[in-house]
């Protein structure tokens, strides 16, 4: 089975870590916030982003980075603007740790430069300073996913049957 794990350094905005909660109750997927959080856990806005799918989420705390990183064991992939290798250039294992910093700074440099070769971009044009948070961690999962045969989700759908 798949352990995606999605790893949050000090989001700022809730409402990213509702559509990110959202994302990953639907996939499975593990929640880590590494505190300082920019809200309270019970923020409205984050709440009303996740919607109702509190109940399938799998969600960590922790108060710092050393904490989440002395109580979890790789492999662990950082995404990052300054990175020089394509997300969807590396092959990721059915476990791993997709790790991501808070919106207005990233990931603290000091932490790339001691894990750039497992660090992943994103390509954008030029001019673009980043992507929304959400947008990545959700492209990112289903990534993963892709790369494992969408294991232990709903792959096919179907219409109503007809009146």
């Amino acid at each position: 089975m798949s352990e995606i794990n999605i790893v949050l350094v000090e989001p700022e905005i809730p409402q990213n870590t509702g559509n990110i909660s959202r994302t990953c109750a639907a996939t499975g997927a593990k929640l880590h916030l590494i505190e300082p959080l920019g809200f309270k856990i019970d923020d409205k806005k984050l709440m009303r982003a996740g919607l109702d799918y509190w109940n399938l989420l799998d969600i960590y705390y922790y108060k710092n980075v050393d904490q989440f990183f002395s109580s979890n064991e790789g492999p662990f992939f950082y995404f990052s603007t300054k990175a020089s290798i394509i997300y969807s250039d590396v092959e990721y294992p059915e476990k791993c740790f997709l790790v991501f910093g808070k919106e207005t700074a990233g990931l603290p440099e000091e932490l790339l430069k001691k894990n750039y070769s497992s660090s992943v971009r994103i390509p954008m044009i030029n001019d673009a300073r980043s992507l929304n948070l959400s947008n990545c961690v959700a492209l990112s999962t289903y990534e993963v996913l892709r790369q494992h045969s969408f294991k232990n989700l709903k792959v096919h759908g179907a219409l109503s049957a007809a009146r």
